[in-house]
């Protein structure tokens, strides 16, 4: 026992007191924390409480037992950490009093009298104070104590699993047991991982709407994570000290051999235990670095993916072009203007978000953003917009490429505290060996450090450009995608795929710039510790006069071999903070205000978000005096908040203006038409109501209110469903009433859709609702909004894609149903004649954006004749529509859900993956590159082992002669020649390598636009558009990064580990037995990660692409999101799958902490049990062992980097299997039959109409002419069989115009001539015969011309225009064969009667012209007629003959139409015609 000194005041400061000393202020501490843990709750004594018995009243005043046994369960927690500490310091005094003195060759224990009690009683605190602390779990403590959720296990984990990751090990082997894991196979996520936690903790710095200060986005991310950071700076000191110690064991183990032994305090074991101690402590600290920035980066993903997702809810959708500027905005030219006061938002002074049941007031506003242009009414069309498409394609690119961009960012730390750190430390450890040489040699390599940063100035630019190239390439696969379906009926395949490779192109020529500059970069790096060494080695030996011993031999190899990490580092960083500058200021400009603007990603807000500042002008007045009432006064809108002296039209900027000069109310519980010619601005007046547009007042009594209080619904023309199932899209998260559906359903005409589908309402619709007729997606649209509860309903046009039956079928059912009775709609529509009978109040539009007339429909006819002719026209095509005159026979489908799951493969990477990317680097001579890059390489790392022994051969001609005969000179050249050869030969093999590397990307790139151009409709409607723009975005990225890289560190360290341990046998054979062995278990172990790394990464590849189809969806149907204020439900969604893509990512990037602890302990092992055989073993020259142990250390590290980048290279693998298997998954077959028996026979010259209802098999009939389905049988086109011909050939000769008709981002003259064939004036014919000319004058302003910018997908035109555009494009083709399928819907009775007449006289007479249309007028005068019912041929023949049939469905239709004399006219007329 310790017999304490009897008088205190003497022994005070004796080591025995600590303990004491450590009690006593441990149990002080815990008495002051007790009172923490009482609670604040009082509980006053009502009548009647005290017969309550005490501990009723005692657990009420403490909050509940929960909360009691909680607090119950801190304390004993704290005081078991108290005792922790106690025990803890006791077994280190113990430690240092008897331990320690056993390590040297002076000291004894203090305590040895004891005997075999002091090796008990410190056994005994090892276990109670270091063993058992170490493997206690910990408890799980609830981030919310009041929603506690499953732990994730490091939540409770001891120590020990928390240090060596042993939380992961029941998943790690799990995947080694199962083939193929799953999602619930992964630990469940932590609740501080959780989205909506994460939301909670970061926007308060992230967000701008919820910061009171504008910062950049990093110092916000700094603010959030500034504890993590803390710890990761900790982490790499201790790492950077940790990694001294293995130079100063070898150090001192040399020292040792040198001297003998003599005069040594430390015996040599210490220095050997310190070989292993050191590397593994650095491991530790490295490793706890790695995993705490890779939770940061998975934290910071979420946060920022969520982030822009709330952006995105707040962003203007509007069509965007090409070559636009930004532009400041101004209040409307009043004579008020100058009075306007200071702005207020439109929501209170805090920029959130409107709550729904609050009225909306909206507020001018403007904002500074990118001009569009915006024509007509239909500008608005959120579903097809170009401003969606462009808006989904940058937002993937941001989410995901430039998302890895700034994960590359994240060690910047390693530059403030590791390069300083260990540059320090290694300069004070230097000089202790070779005096002031050592400053010498620092002092080189500080002059040659501008050298390298002189080169990394030259890749900022090359950065922005080659990153600018890149979102140029995405940009355009993303509209290529978008009209995917027009490129393949057109045939344009190979010209589309030229057009990506020369974006390809452009892209790669600045990688392979930046690649260059790379290399030239690693070529300094490596050179500036080569010229130091030899320097410092020169100094010390030509000036100095000393001896080169074999202690300062490899003391100098070790630290001067150390030194290139600086260089690295700082280079590395040069390299990834370029992008991680450029994308940093994404997210940082993306989600501000737009006057904010970043060159990268503008984007303009609502005016209800951007009305802040100086930016808004307040509207003077308090609203409408009805605050119910729906209108506006005194009021314009614009679709871009444009300065208006810069609004005056070009011919590349239409700038439409929708303007209110009176007031404008619409009756409350009524039915309101609005009414109007095409491109009048119906639409935007629907947009203005819901606030999509810019407000712009025209006086102080201007406003425009649109009541929230009670719900609103909103139908689009352009329809937007959901990609789940039917029922989904019609409940569209309200409550589920079985009895109020079923009435939507009926009175919406969907019953019978729904009886000819199997899987009935559970069947999925698909990406864009590919799977439903343009009919059914509107009257799905359309029950959504009459199951919604909302009071207030917005019907773009709903009519527009139904038959006339159809029509009336929903007027007389649902629009005088009981379920619209009492609530207010507000319908647009071409389709007067029908809605007649419902109209309450009427507006009519005109083509210059105004109000014509309001009020009754009589009204509406009196003020507009054009109007009173269509109506007139429209009465009468009452009863020509076929739809639903024909009963359908249509085989049900035999399956509801569409989209294929991604295919997971299973087990690892397989070779043909690999093969690709092999064989693209060799190029056309595989073998002479091969030899060549490999030769090099080889003999690269030979010359490198042999400057290593030749300065141990240096150092030993010290010990065979006097110093004074050694030829330092000659040495010194030689090893700096040897050094020059070993530099030149990797360079060499690095620079082939690099131009294969450049030659794979291409080819593979290539490759896998091949296999989606080449793929079957049915793939690309089975396929979500997100996932291919993952293959093209993150994969494509994968390949020309990390791939490459990986590759050849790969090979690098394979060959490294091959040469190290071949000269550590050379020189001690014994040491292959535990050399191979290390190398076989850190292989295991690698095997088992391997196995759990891939399959972890299949999941995480796979829950990526929802997170952004999820954007594009929600992005797509933005103002229908808004519109029903569904923002928090489409949250919610993105919460979900973010917690799902979390999760993965939480297990994926920790499965790398579980290797590298392992195999860096067994390769610490390795060097180590080297250590001891050098020491203990045969003896040897001092150089002989620095060198075999330099070469020990040097191959201990790479293990775990080889195994590592072999991980890697099967992950990224991943990227390749997609690209080599594309055409594989791009050749599937499938689907229900939906033509039966079809022989027909077309003469060439001939116009064919073509009818039948919904659903018969009109447009697959023409998919089947064009072999864009699979067809059984034959079809031939002037005796040719369509099998036997190329596809391009096939369908470059046929033109098919389609029913919803597709354009590109460019010119009107990109669109009809896009490869640049015609000139102007064969363009302007076309646009002349497709009826442009018929709808806009000389003289207006924002007419159409050859110069007009179209956005992409036609989103600034109506869909009547984009019609017309993609019908004179058909005719500019002048092909022999034209299939027009509903090609004129959308357009008004007039222009559909000019373009009819223009199609009669202007197209050759060999030209055969098949028209599918529901109005008769347009297909009576065809030379045959056939009608389609259930896919088969019912009627086929001239009209006058299948007139004579008795109870023929044509005849049927011509009787009963209201126009059936005209209609007898034609079909006699084209008899006539015929026989003359």
């Amino acid at each position: 026992m310790i017999e304490p000194s009897l008088n205190f005041s003497d022994k005070w400061d004796d080591p025995l007191y600590i303990p004491a000393l450590v009690a006593i202020v441990s149990a002080l501490s815990f008495v002051f924390t007790i009172p923490l843990f009482k609670s604040d709750k009082q509980v006053c004594d009502a009548e009647g409480e005290s017969e309550r018995p005490k501990l009723a009243r005692y657990l009420d005043q403490q909050g509940g037992m929960f909360i009691l046994v909680f607090k119950g369960t801190r304390l004993l927690r704290n005081a078991s950490l108290h005792l922790t500490v106690l025990l803890l310091v006791t077994w280190g005094l113990y430690v240092y009093r008897d331990v320690w003195p056993l390590a040297t060759f002076t000291l004894t224990p203090l305590d040895s009298a004891e005997g075999g009690i002091l090796w008990a009683k410190v056994a005994l605190l090892t276990v109670s104070a270091v063993i058992v602390p170490l493997c206690i779990p910990r408890s799980y403590v609830p981030l919310d104590p009041q929603e506690p959720t499953a732990p994730h296990p490091e939540q409770t984990a001891s120590l020990l699993s928390l240090i060596v990751y042993g939380w992961i090990d029941p998943t790690v082997w799990k995947a080694y047991r199962q083939p193929q894991m799953k999602l619930e196979d992964l630990p469940p996520l932590a609740d501080y991982d959780r989205t909506k936690n994460l939301v909670q903790r970061g926007f308060p710095h992230l967000d701008p709407f919820q910061t009171t200060k504008r910062r950049h986005f990093f110092w916000g991310l700094m603010r959030v994570f500034g504890k993590e950071y803390t710890v990761l700076g900790l982490m790499l000191a201790l790492r950077s000290v940790a990694n001294l110690a293995s130079p100063i064991g070898v150090n001192r183990l040399l020292n040792y051999i040198e001297q003998g032994g003599e005069g040594m305090t430390v015996r040599p074991w210490v220095w050997i235990f310190l070989l292993f101690l050191g590397p593994t402590a650095g491991t530790f600290a490295f490793q706890w670095y790695i995993y705490t920035i890779s939770t940061v980066t998975v934290r910071v993903k979420a946060m920022i993916t969520q982030l822009v997702f709330e952006h995105a809810l707040r962003v203007r959708m509007k069509a965007e072009t090409a070559g636009a500027k930004a532009a400041p905005s101004t209040p409307g030219r009043t004579p008020d203007t100058a009075s306007l006061a200071e702005p207020t938002s439109a929501n209170g002074t805090n920029g959130t978000e409107t709550d729904s049941g609050e009225d909306t007031i909206l507020r001018g506003s403007s904002t500074e953003t990118t001009a569009t242009t915006n024509g007509g009414e239909d500008s608005s069309k959120e579903e097809s917009s170009g401003g969606a498409s462009n808006l989904v394609g940058r937002i993937s690119n941001l989410v995901t490429t430039d998302m890895q961009t700034i994960d590359h960012g994240r060690d910047f730390i390693f530059v403030l505290v590791e390069v300083p750190t260990q540059l320090a430390l290694c300069t004070w450890f230097l000089y202790s060996v070779l005096g002031w040489s050592a400053f010498v040699g620092m002092g080189v390599m500080g002059c040659m450090l501008p050298l390298p940063g002189y080169v990394a100035s030259f890749v900022h630019g090359l950065q922005e450009k080659k990153m600018a190239k890149t979102d140029a390439r995405v940009q355009t696969v993303s509209e290529l995608l978008g009209v995917v379906r027009m490129i393949k009926l057109f045939g344009w395949e190979p010209r589309v795929a030229e057009q990506v490779a020369e974006k390809r192109g452009e892209e790669m020529s600045f990688v392979r710039s930046l690649r260059m500059r790379e290399f030239l970069m690693n070529y300094v790096n490596h050179l500036i510790p080569l010229v130091t060494m030899i320097v410092t080695y020169a100094v010390y030996t030509l000036l100095m006069k000393q001896t080169l011993t074999g202690m300062c031999l490899v003391s100098m190899m070790r630290l001067l071999l150390m030194q290139p990490s600086f260089c690295s580092i700082l280079l590395h960083h040069a390299l990834r903070d370029t992008p991680l500058r450029v994308t940093a200021d994404v997210p940082n400009d993306t989600i501000h205000h737009t006057r904010f603007a970043c060159p990268k990603f503008v984007t303009e807000l609502l005016d209800e978000y951007s009305a802040t500042g100086d930016d808004v002008v307040e509207v003077l007045g308090n609203g409408p005096n009805n605050g119910d009432a729906i209108g506006f006064r005194n009021a314009s809108f614009t679709w871009t908040a444009l300065k208006e002296g810069n609004m005056t039209p070009t011919p590349q900027r239409r700038v439409f203006r929708l303007s209110i000069d009176d007031e404008l109310v619409f009756k409350r519980g009524r039915i309101n038409l609005i009414l109007g010619p095409t491109g009048s601005g119906k639409t935007s007046m629907l947009m203005a109501l819901l606030g999509e547009m810019h407000y712009i007042p025209n006086g102080p009594d201007s406003y425009v209110n649109l009541p929230r209080s009670c719900g609103v619904a909103y139908a689009a023309q352009e329809s937007w469903v959901q990609n789940e199932t039917i029922k989904d899209n019609i409940l569209f998260g309200s409550p589920y009433d079985e009895e109020r559906y079923n009435k939507v359903i009926e009175q919406c005409g969907l019953t019978r859709d729904l009886e000819l589908l199997e899987a009935g309402d559970l069947t999925e619709v698909g990406e864009k609702g590919l799977t439903l007729s343009g009919g059914q997606k509107a009257r799905i649209t359309l029950a959504r909004a009459i199951y919604s509860p909302a009071e207030i309903l917005l019907l773009d046009d709903v009519l527009a894609a139904l038959d006339v039956h159809t029509s009336q079928w929903i007027v007389g059912k649902c629009f005088k149903g009981d379920l619209v009775r009492g609530r207010t709609i507000i319908l647009v529509t071409h389709n007067v004649a029908i809605a007649r009978p419902i109209a309450d109040f009427v507006v009519s539009l005109g083509t210059d954006g105004r109000v014509h007339s309001q009020g009754t429909l009589a009204g509406a006819l009196e003020a507009s004749e054009e109007l009173a002719s269509e109506i007139s026209e429209k009465t009468k095509e009452a009863g020509e529509e076929v739809d639903a005159t024909i009963p359908d026979t249509t085989e049900k489908e035999k399956k509801g859900k569409l989209i294929l799951e991604e295919e997971v493969s299973m087990g690892q990477v397989g070779w043909s993956a690999f093969k690709l990317f092999l064989g693209s680097l060799g190029g056309r001579h595989p073998l002479i590159f091969w030899m060549a890059c490999l030769g090099c390489y080889l003999t690269c790392e030979i010359t490198s082992t042999f400057q290593v022994w030749f300065l141990g051969l240096w150092a030993r001609q010290y010990d065979q002669m006097p110093p004074e005969k050694v030829s330092v000179a000659f040495y010194v050249v030689t090893y700096a020649l040897i050094q020059g050869v070993t530099v030149m030969l990797f360079s060499t093999s690095y620079l082939i390598y690099l131009f294969g590397s450049l030659r794979a990307s291409i080819v593979i790139h290539s490759s896998l636009m091949s296999s989606i151009l080449g793929a079957t409709l049915r793939w690309l409607d089975m396929t979500p558009a997100s996932r291919i723009i993952t293959r093209c975005t993150q994969d494509i990225q994968a390949i020309d990064n990390q791939i490459v890289d990986y590759f050849f560190w790969w090979m690098e360290h394979s060959g490294i580990m091959a040469t190290r341990l071949g000269a550590v046998v050379i020189m001690s054979p014994l040491m292959l037995i535990p050399g191979s062995t290390i190398f076989v278990l850190g292989a295991l172990c690698g095997y088992l990660y391997i196995n759990t790394q891939l399959n972890t990464k299949r999941e995480m590849s796979l829950a990526q692409a929802p997170v952004l189809g999820h954007f594009g969806a929600a992005i797509t149907g933005l103002v229908s999101i808004r519109a029903y204020g569904a923002q928090d439900m489409f949250r919610q969604e993105s919460y979900a799958r973010i917690d799902k893509f979390t999760r993965i990512a939480r297990s994926f990037y920790v499965l790398y902490q579980w290797i590298a602890i392992r195999v860096d302990t067994l390769a610490a092992l390795f060097t180590a049990g080297l250590g001891v055989y050098m020491i203990y073993g045969p003896p040897q020259d001092p150089s002989s062992i620095g060198f075999s142990l330099n070469m020990a250390v040097e191959f201990s590290s790479c293990i775990i980097w080889w195994i590592k980048l072999s991980n890697e290279l099967q992950i990224h693998g991943n990227s390749e299997q997609c690209t080599e298997s594309g055409e594989t998954f791009c050749t599937i077959f499938d689907g229900p039959r939906v033509l039966h028996e079809i022989s027909f026979e077309v003469k060439s010259g001939e116009r064919v109409g073509i009818v039948g209802r919904t659903g018969s098999g009109k447009s697959s009939l023409t998919l089947a002419l064009l072999r864009c389905i699979l067809t059984e049988g034959k079809v031939y086109y002037d005796g040719i069989a369509t099998d036997t011909l190329n596809l391009d050939a096939l369908r470059s000769k046929i033109t098919i115009i389609p029913q919803s008709p597709e354009l590109l981002s460019g010119t009107l003259r990109e669109n009809l001539d896009p490869f640049h064939e015609h000139d102007d004036a064969v363009l302007n014919d076309a646009l002349r015969s497709a009826g442009l000319f018929s709808l806009q004058k000389e003289t207006d302003e924002g007419k159409i011309t050859l110069d007009s910018q179209i956005a992409s997908g036609g989103g600034n035109l109506s869909v009547g225009q984009r019609q017309i555009l993609a019908l004179a494009r058909a005719i500019v083709r002048q092909s022999k064969l034209l299939i027009l399928d509903e090609a004129t819907s959308a357009i008004d009775y007039e222009t559909d009667t000019v373009i009819q007449a223009s199609l009669r006289g202007e197209l050759r007479k060999d030209i055969t012209l098949l028209t599918i249309a529901h109005r008769l007028q347009t297909i009576m005068d065809s030379d045959k007629i056939m009608v389609l019912d259930a896919g088969r041929i019912v009627e086929y023949g001239a009209p006058s003959e299948l007139l004579k049939i008795e109870n023929g469905l044509l005849r049927a239709l011509v009787n009963e139409s209201a126009d059936k004399e005209k209609l007898l006219g034609l079909a006699e007329g084209k008899t006539a015609s015929s026989s003359a």
